[in-house]
């Protein structure tokens, strides 16, 4: 038994749970509109208990889109921790050009592999029972894909089942792509010790060394691009300044990406070369070495992500919240709200009010876990009982918190679908 085994059992669902249908094109781009868009998710929504988180159908499918033509024609890989809704990962998969789930633990991959045969574990594992059970059947040894970076974690493998008494295990090895910049030092993500191509090679000769693992991958995440936006409101220089950054560190890392990829396939025929994010997928995609790219919060589109030059995601995602008082004339407080996504602590995490404009969160007060105090000029037209769109600044926080969207195209709710939550499922 698994870890994601010994939740609780969730609430049921309400509505008719939906099939999503991704593969047809959007009807229109209503949230160019945004008195129209927001006005007709709240009538839409009007009937249901808050908080009511909503999936806007046409702009789900825009999203789908429009990360299919950034990348060109190379295989997306869904980032699940940026979705945590099973339906819209199938329907995804459905879509060509979408190809297999990166999964962020290890009894997320067990839970999903038994429906999805390509499941990419985005970091490495030491969930022992979670490692035992992948040992124990081969149908899931042959779906998902583990990723290491030290050879201490192909060690605990063993220790749990010896080579010859389990299944060959598939393994992605986690190359760092950060940039050692002159004068500015480490930019990127803190992830793998491996930053050499030598590095990589040497780890690399001794998972091809070792009986009972096959090394099949490649990944090298430059979150300095994917996750960091060059078009930030009110931060013109700083702009100026990461955009040289993130050129800068992508040219260094095509030329030691390409190496590194060459000498592992000396070592074993790799199956795929990872990397890239909502926020690099151009410039991931015309990296020779790159063979699949993942994505995942461009497709809910948190507000983080209004903030880069090379694509406009739409809003779809979006929770409405009530009204419950009035503390002062120009300030409304909403129950719930603070749901504070991850990365370094300041506005950019907090949620962004989208409707009604003329509302802005206080500054000592900020989200709150039960309350959220508004001021502004818009707070003087509210009562308890009405309600403010809220848009979380990345995807996950808000799948977690709810148990279900509820679907909505042309101004209905077409029915709902549950969360990760909503199934009784709370991986990390």
């Amino acid at each position: 038994m698994t870890h994601a085994d010994l939740s609780p059992e969730p609430a049921a669902p309400s509505g008719t749970p939906a099939v999503l249908d991704l593969g047809s094109a959007p009807s229109g781009q209503p949230w160019q509109q945004p008195e129209r868009y927001w006005a007709g998710l709240e009538r839409a929504v009007a009937h249901l208990p808050a908080p009511a988180a909503v999936l806007e159908l046409d702009a789900l499918r825009w999203n789908a889109r429009d990360l299919l033509r950034r990348a060109g024609g190379k295989p997306l890989r869904v980032a699940s921790k940026s979705i945590r809704v099973r339906s819209v990962l199938d329907a995804l998969l459905r879509l060509p050009g979408f190809a297999g789930v990166m999964a962020f633990t290890l009894p997320e991959a067990l839970w999903l592999a038994r429906d999805i045969d390509d499941v990419l574990l985005g970091y490495p594992t030491v969930e022992q029972a979670a490692i035992t059970r992948l040992l124990s059947d081969e149908v899931l040894a042959s779906r998902i894909t583990l990723m290491v970076d030290d050879e201490a974690q192909l060690n605990l493998i063993d220790s749990l089942a010896a080579p010859g008494r389990r299944p060959e295990i598939r393994i992605c090895l986690d190359a760092d792509a950060s940039w050692q910049a002159p004068l500015l030092g480490f930019i990127g993500t803190r992830r793998s010790p491996l930053h050499n191509p030598a590095d990589a090679v040497a780890l690399a000769r001794r998972i091809a060394a070792r009986p009972g693992f096959t090394l099949v991958g490649l990944m090298m995440y430059e979150g300095q691009v994917a996750g960091v936006g060059d078009n930030v409101p009110g931060a013109g220089p700083m702009n100026h300044v990461m955009r040289w950054v993130q050129r800068r560190s992508m040219a260094e890392l095509a030329q030691r990406r390409t190496a590194i990829a060459g000498a592992l396939r000396e070592i074993s025929p790799l199956e795929f070369v990872n990397g890239g994010g909502t926020g690099s997928v151009e410039t991931t995609a015309a990296d020779p070495a790159v063979t699949e790219i993942t994505a995942g919060s461009g497709l809910f589109a948190g507000h983080l992500f209004d903030t880069y030059r090379a694509f406009s995601p739409a809003p779809a995602a979006a929770v409405a919240l009530d009204v419950v008082r009035r503390p002062q004339d120009r300030t409304a407080t909403l129950l719930g709200g603070g749901w504070i996504a991850s990365g370094p602590p300041g506005p950019s995490r907090a949620p962004q009010i989208a409707w009604p404009h003329g509302l802005r969160l206080l500054p000592r007060e900020g989200a709150g876990e039960v309350q959220t105090p508004l001021a502004g000029p818009a707070a003087e037209h509210l009562a308890p009982g009405d309600r403010v769109w809220l848009r979380h600044a990345k995807s996950g926080e808000l799948s977690e918190r709810v148990n279900e969207f509820h679907v909505v195209q042309h101004g209905t709710v077409t029915g709902t679908v549950p969360t990760y939550r909503g199934e009784g499922k709370a991986f990390l």
